[in-house]
């Protein structure tokens, strides 16, 4: 079927109500950049997922960054991403304009060079994403060992895309199916997802992130709900294999391990995070049992918006008191925060 019968197949549908939750911020932001939601039914809802780290990183860790970055001969080195997001006494970008030693980061393999040529200071690294990017902490890691590097730390809120996935599945049973994240698909592979499709009996499609690439995926989880199906296709075929990448994978096992870690909006859950391994201790910043999250204002609904119970527009703090000048939640903050994607893509409209 080409791309103009796709579309009309999806404009035309008036079946029952259907949601597809995409669980990469990349593809909500793709979403609104095409208009994909003003070419299919209003039938079929799509939904944001938790697949931003940084707004499901919890107020613990953020503390965290900023007591290392207040330390005597320490500085916190991070993504610019994570400079707004709140911790219970402000903000990094807040505490760095009042004299905090925090540094932006391209890569992290840059904090390898700046730790050699400064020894007397401890770089604290803010490693915070999905399987996508820990082979390249992992790789920091390694380069310090072979170089003798010891005052690097990784203060580390790592997490894995499975289990929460899951608990969504178990705990949000009306979402129909799952746009799959094409990033950290190509570690963990399109088999991955093959034990939730046949637990939970619903469609799981690996995606690409161009707009053709989506509506084909709509079209794949849609058709398989009319048939009552729920398998696992990888539309993404020329980036995404099977097995994933095996090499990635073996250097994320040899360094790190899996544990316990907080969601913010959905808690605890077992095997979600990633750990240094004891054998590398002397890395850690310190990362297990960040647990506390702040209690946020009671009109905040990024725990909501980040499980699907709600579009970032039904916040009442949406565009009036959270902006992304101005953010409150964690969802307005990053670049692949759905607050802040629908706030851009808005023009700020409520």
């Amino acid at each position: 079927m080409d791309l103009k019968e796709i579309i009309r197949y999806l404009k035309e549908y008036d079946g029952p109500e259907i949601k597809i939750m995409e669980v990469c911020g990349t593809h909500t932001a793709s979403i609104f950049k095409s208009g994909i939601r003003s070419v299919i039914s209003s039938r079929i809802r799509l939904i944001s997922g938790p697949g931003c780290p940084v707004c499901v990183t919890p107020t613990a860790y953020i503390d965290k960054c900023m007591e290392y970055a207040l330390t005597p001969d320490h500085v916190l080195v991070t993504f610019g991403d994570m400079m707004k997001v709140p911790g219970t006494g402000g903000s990094l970008s807040q505490i760095k304009g009042e004299g905090a030693r925090v540094e932006l980061m391209y890569s992290p393999s840059e904090v390898v060079e700046r730790a050699k040529s400064d020894p007397k200071t401890t770089y604290v690294i803010a490693a915070v994403g999905f399987e996508t990017t820990v082979p390249t902490y992992a790789l920091v890691i390694e380069e310090a060992l072979a170089a003798g590097i010891a005052n690097i730390r990784l203060l580390t809120a790592l997490k894995t895309i499975i289990p929460p996935l899951d608990w969504i599945c178990r705990t949000e049973p009306d979402i129909g199916g799952f746009i799959c994240p094409g990033h950290v698909s190509v570690i963990v592979g399109s088999s991955a997802y093959e034990g939730l499709a046949q637990k939970y009996r619903k469609p799981f499609v690996v995606a690409g992130f161009e707009p053709e690439h989506i509506l084909a995926v709509i079209y794949d989880i849609v058709r398989q709900l009319q048939e009552n199906d729920g398998k696992v296709h990888n539309l993404y075929g020329n980036v995404v294999r099977t097995e994933g990448n095996k090499k990635a994978r073996d250097i994320i096992d040899k360094y790190f391990e899996p544990g316990p870690a907080m969601w913010r909006g959905l808690g605890i859950i077992p095997n979600s995070g990633l750990y240094i391994r004891q054998a590398y201790g002397a890395f850690d910043g310190g990362s297990r049992g960040l647990d506390r999250d702040m209690e946020l204002n009671e009109a905040c609904r990024c725990g909501e918006v980040i499980i699907g119970r709600a579009d970032p527009d039904e916040c009442p703090m949406f565009a009036s008191t959270c902006t992304p000048t101005a953010p409150y939640g964690p969802c307005m903050v990053s670049a692949e925060g759905a607050c802040g994607i629908w706030y851009k893509n808005r023009g700020g409209a409520k």
